[in-house]
This record gives structure tokens, sequence and C-alpha cells, in this order.
């Protein structure tokens, strides 16, 4: 049964989402509409999952009337029915208690995502590599967009630096969580001993930043020019086509060399600039860890892991939820769903279990 807290918050919901049906209705403002009608959507899902509800108490009701008739079939019917809607309920007050956790506005947003080679030298680079691929992969299972930031490859085929922008419908909702330290464990193609090593590479994962949502005053900045190494052959190199940008208040560097024009880089080093800054800001926000922070934290150093992909057992293990799959293959390939599945799932009952704290102190 939905506690009375539960029951009070959706009636005051029931009664606001009338009252602003009414409004709307009366002729508005273009602009009041659209605050209105924002409101509307953040509640319409939870209201209409009430209403349900509370229809299947009624059916309830009667379905017990009807399992005392003096007839036994009638009387049977009525106690299958009751155990139907109440079995029916119980999946409808989940619905609904995930339907009143707070939502993040950032989850339909792009993602701008940055990947580093960490702990344990070149391997580590090439295992930052790996990573940046396996996203890549899983955005192609996806359906969505991807267009890299900037590249620093190494010799060996790895990245001590990689960034990129992934562009589609929830895309942070299903990677926001992929942020820390990604540890990995094998026989590096460098180890000619053939012992098995551990090293570390970080991801940091990030919602796209429009222009209007952070302002940055233009004498904060320091931009310096320089050639391009990476690619595009001779044509990007011959020109100071590269862009690197300090925000001098914070500190933040970024860079872009991907892009052919020195103008299309300083767009894109602009956009992850803002990212990195709003980043920033939310982390001093959020201080106090709080659910969703307690799967986002993470520095790089190997004490601080959030995951780890044990090459020789074929084992990835998300030590943040002990969640374990033993097809490290299919992973790398780009097959991430049951670990972002589970990892939703984990956060959403912390959520919950804040959320019933919360009431039982009302």
């Amino acid at each position: 049964m939905l506690n009375e807290y539960v029951i009070a918050r959706l009636e005051t919901m029931c009664k606001r989402l009338d009252d602003i049906d009414a409004e709307l209705a009366s002729g508005i403002d273009f602009s009041k509409a659209i605050i209105l009608n924002k409101e509307r959507t953040g509640m319409e899902d939870s209201v209409k999952l009430y209403k349900e509800y509370k229809k299947n108490e009624e059916d309830y009701k009667e379905a017990e009337l009807t399992s005392k008739d003096q007839d036994k079939d009638m009387a049977q019917m009525g106690l299958d029915e009751m155990a139907r809607i109440r079995a029916l309920q119980d999946q409808m007050e989940a619905k609904i208690q995930e339907s009143l956790l707070p939502k993040d506005a950032n989850d339909d947003k792009n993602v701008i995502m940055e990947i580093r080679g960490a702990v344990g030298g070149d391997e580590a680079n090439i295992f930052a590599g790996d990573l940046y691929r396996m996203y890549m992969k899983y955005a192609d299972k996806k359906g969505w967009k991807y267009q890299a930031i900037d590249e620093e490859p190494t010799s060996l085929g790895g990245y001590s630096l990689v960034s990129l922008k992934i562009k589609g419908k929830g895309a942070y909702s299903r990677l926001k969580f992929e942020s820390g330290a990604h540890r990995v464990q094998r026989v590096p193609v460098t180890e000619k001993s053939g012992r098995l090593q551990t090293s570390t590479a970080t991801v940091l994962v990030m919602p796209e930043i429009k222009n209007e949502e952070i302002k940055i005053n233009q004498s904060d900045l320091q931009i310096d020019t320089y050639r391009s190494s990476g690619a595009g052959g001779q044509n990007v190199n011959k020109t100071e086509s590269a862009v690197r940008i300090t925000h001098i208040p914070s500190g933040i560097v970024v860079t872009c060399q991907i892009e052919r024009d020195q103008l299309s880089n300083k767009e894109t080093a602009m956009e992850l600039l803002r990212a990195r800054l709003q980043a920033k800001n939310d982390e001093e926000k959020n201080s106090k860890l709080d659910a969703e922070r307690k799967l986002k934290v993470g520095t790089g150093e190997r004490s601080e892991k959030i995951r780890t992909y044990n090459y020789p057992q074929n084992r990835v293990t998300d030590h943040r939820i002990g969640f374990t799959v033993n097809t490290l293959d299919r992973v790398m390939d780009g097959d991430l769903d049951a670990i972002l599945d589970a990892l939703q799932e984990a956060n959403q009952k912390d959520l919950i279990l804040q959320q019933a704290k919360e009431s039982q102190g009302k």
C-alpha cells in the first residue's frame, strides 16, 4: 500500500493538474502556456498511474464483496480477482514510486566524454583506446552519432587522452554512471615475459551544455593556436588550426585539433570548456555525496576503481553495485546494456529508499 505521505503528494498533484488544465483552457499568453505545459509534463505520468491505481482499488472492493457470495463459484471468482488485482497493485506501486523520483534535467542531453590513460604507462593508454572503441560501438548499437573532439594518440595504438561528443536521445541517462577509474587486468602486448599487469584509465562523462546555459567571459580566456598533430593529413599540419583554450579563473585547459580549420576547432573546444565548467560547478554543489554521486566518483587511482575488466577470466565487475558478467569480449564489443541497466536499477532503488526516509520524517 502507498503510504499517507505519497498519497497526499499524489492528491496534490491531481488537483494541481486540474488547475493547470483550467488555466490553459482560459486563453493565457504563449510564454505562460509554455511554463505551465512544462510543469504539467512533469506530473502527468504520476497522476495517470495514480488514477489507475485508485480505479484498481475500487475494483478490489467489488471483488471482495463477490468473494463473500453464497454461490461458491461466484465466491471463487471474487477471490481470483482479488489476487489478480493485488498483484497488479504491487506493480503499480513500484511504477508510481519510480515516477515520483526526482528527474535529472540532463538525462536527454548529448554527452561529452573524456578518456585518459592513467596508471600503467603504455598499457593504460592502450586500454584508454579500447574503452574509446567500446563506447563508439555502443553508440553504434543505440543508433547514436559520435564525433571526436580531441585525440592524443600514442605510438602503440592507444591514447593518452581522447575526448568525444555522443549525440542521441537519452545518451546522458545511459552513460552518466561511467565516470570514474576503469581497471584492466591482462597480459599487455608490451610485456615479453607474459606477466599479468593491472592498469587504469579514467572516464569523465558530462552533459553537453548550451551556450546560454553557462556564461563565459571572453576576458577570462587565453586562446592559443598551434599546428595540429592529429588526423587530417598534411593540410592540417601546415597551418595553425589546432586550438588550446585556458580558462584562467578555474585553470581548466581544453584543446581541439580534429577539425580542418581554426574556427571549427575553437567552437568545439568551447563546447568542451562549457561542459568541464558545468561539471566543476556541479561537483562543488554536490560535495555531500548523494545516491547518484556514489556511482560517479573517481580520480583514476587503482584504489578508487569503479569497474574491473579481467581478460584471463573474461569477466567484468562493477564494484559499486557488486555486479559481474562473464562476457568481457561482448562488453568490449559494445554490449553494455546489462551493466548500464543494473546501474540504473541500483540508482533507482537508492533514490526510492532516500525518498522513503524523507517521507517517514514528515
